[in-house]
């Protein structure tokens, strides 16, 4: 079989290597269809993990040193692995494609982000340079997209920005079961809590999450737990100033399974994006993955987000920049939890249905024999 004879590696030099897009579903997915599957990423050893084999670069320590000597690892372990396709997930592995693509290899860049428009909202670069730094970021992408075999978006508005013929929409959308846990509480029997998962920022409502547990009354005993890494680091410390800490618990980074425990056992999910241009229009894994989990969400309103969760019937949507808003909202799903687990059912219905996995690994097949018998027509989006 045409697959069983084909080597394929995924580079990342910012993505951890079992990174749920990446490794669970990307890489996992093109393993079970028969593909020999290599992920090159900083990790602390070379191993085999549910058939894929990950070839370790030493991790970087710091942003600098990662976008120099790390791309170069990355670009050496790719050369070494002497593949039919490339995969890269980071638009700094670019120049790391156009040198393999000089090679006569296939090349996909797979766009996570809309980069010029988060480069816009990039705290650590400075705000005179952005537009500038934006406006190069775009240009190397179009001519990217010029050169590479095919551009993977996440969403739908970023694939606006790259050719039709050679693009193709594999959303992120969460795996049916992975975050559904069978021994999950009774809805009713569990504790007033609501949870944040992912990356704790600014720009992504951290403060005003933080900041909307102090307008809670204290007879709801409520609590906001939080799960991820911040960014920056120092932004720990500064919200332990703000009100509303002293009923934030933080946990630190899960794994898969455990966060799977911690959503079975609270009653909401909070997902409150600041309403930045890389926001609005952004499908955050994480209002799926609450979705999957069978529990409410409370949103931004944003347009995009409203069809999904009014759509649904899912949660409640708010703007994002009122604590007292939020508040409202949280404090609404504790006080009716048959509304709320009836909420929380909805957005498990329209993720079975819909938003899942299932039916973007289709496309993600496709794309690849396509890639392999370029002669077939292409109908990818």
């Amino acid at each position: 079989m045409l697959r069983e004879r084909c080597k394929v590696v995924h580079l990342t030099s910012v993505h951890p290597p079992f990174d749920s897009r990446v490794f669970y579903k990307e890489c996992r997915t093109l393993a079970e269809a028969g593909y020999e599957v290599v992920l090159v990423a900083s990790h602390d050893q070379d191993e085999m993990v549910e058939g894929v084999r990950i070839r370790a670069v030493p991790k970087s320590r710091g942003r600098v040193e990662r976008i120099t000597r790390t791309v170069k690892q990355v670009y050496r372990a790719a050369l070494a692995e002497d593949a039919k396709v490339y995969h890269f997930h980071d638009p700094e592995l670019i120049p790391v494609g156009f040198l393999l693509k000089q090679r006569g290899k296939k090349i996909v860049y797979d766009v996570h982000e809309d980069v010029p428009k988060d480069v816009l909202s990039k705290y650590y670069l400075p705000r005179p340079f952005r537009r500038s730094i934006a406006m190069l970021a775009a240009a190397v992408e179009t001519l990217g997209a010029t050169i590479f075999d095919a551009v993977v978006t996440a969403i739908p508005a970023i694939a606006r920005r790259f050719p039709p013929r050679k693009t193709v929409v594999i959303q992120n959308f969460p795996m049916i079961d992975e975050l559904f846990d069978a021994e999950a509480y009774p809805y009713v029997e569990r504790p007033p809590h609501v949870a944040y998962v992912g990356g704790i920022a600014e720009i992504r409502g951290a403060r005003e999450m933080v900041r909307a547990m102090s307008f809670l009354p204290t007879s709801l005993d409520a609590q906001l737990v939080m799960a991820g890494s911040f960014s920056p680091p120092e932004l720990e410390k500064q919200l332990g100033h703000v009100p509303g800490w002293e009923r934030t618990q933080y946990i630190g980074w899960l794994t898969r399974n455990e966060v799977a425990h911690l959503l079975g056992r609270v009653r909401g999910g909070l997902v409150l994006f600041h309403p930045e241009a890389n926001n609005v229009e952004a499908q955050p894994t994480k209002l799926f993955e609450y979705m999957s989990a069978g529990i409410p969400v409370v949103a931004s309103d944003f347009p995009l987000w409203r069809e999904i969760v009014d759509g649904a019937g899912c949660g409640l949507l708010v703007n994002p920049l009122s604590p007292q808003a939020i508040a409202d909202a949280v404090r609404w799903l504790l006080e009716h939890p048959g509304e709320a687990e009836a909420m929380g059912r909805r957005g498990r219905d329209a993720v079975l249905s819909r938003y899942n996995w299932g039916l973007e690994k289709t496309k993600m097949l496709q794309l690849y024999d396509d890639l392999l018998a370029p002669t077939r027509r292409r109908n990818r989006i």
